[in-house]
């Protein structure tokens, strides 16, 4: 008969298991917020003047001038993605998208379904998982890769 000892020592080995899927987890997560925030940093340069008036008559972007903002905002989204999946500056990247996010729901909260308003909360609980989890997941990043190169 198995004792209960052996039983608890199996199950706290076998507990252990999904900590080796936190890099895989890690790059699912960059990947997709990545995709997210690229896309429509896309949608905004495919027609500029149509993103220059969402901004000075929908998003009220507080405290910046709506052109100053929508070059702020489409310049985040299209090159933060890009730190965020390679994971290089992981935390400047999730940080930033964080924070446009932020004023992206502070901004046109109003002007958004309960389903987009559930979306953004969904995104800034990921981008604050990446800030908080970064070291101990994100294997396959470039910053894990140059913070041993600058130990060694």
């Amino acid at each position: 008969m198995i004792s209960l000892s052996t039983l608890l020592k199996q199950y706290y080995k076998a507990s252990h298991l999904p900590e080796y899927l936190g890099p895989i987890v890690d790059l699912t997560i960059r990947m997709y917020l990545a995709t997210v925030f690229f896309k429509s940093g896309l949608t905004k340069i495919q027609n500029w003047d149509s993103t220059l008036s969402l901004f000075s008559d929908v998003y009220q972007v507080p405290l910046l001038d709506p052109t100053v903002a929508a070059w702020m905002a489409t310049c985040a989204e299209l090159g933060l993605p890009v730190l965020l999946v390679a994971g290089l500056l992981g935390r400047f990247a999730a940080a930033g998208l964080f924070i446009l996010n932020a004023v992206a729901l502070i901004s046109y909260y109003s002007e958004l379904s309960p389903a987009g308003i559930h979306q953004h909360w969904y995104w800034g609980t990921l981008l604050i998982t990446l800030l908080v989890m970064r070291s101990r997941c994100a294997t396959w990043a470039v910053d894990t890769w140059l913070a041993k190169r600058l130990q060694a």
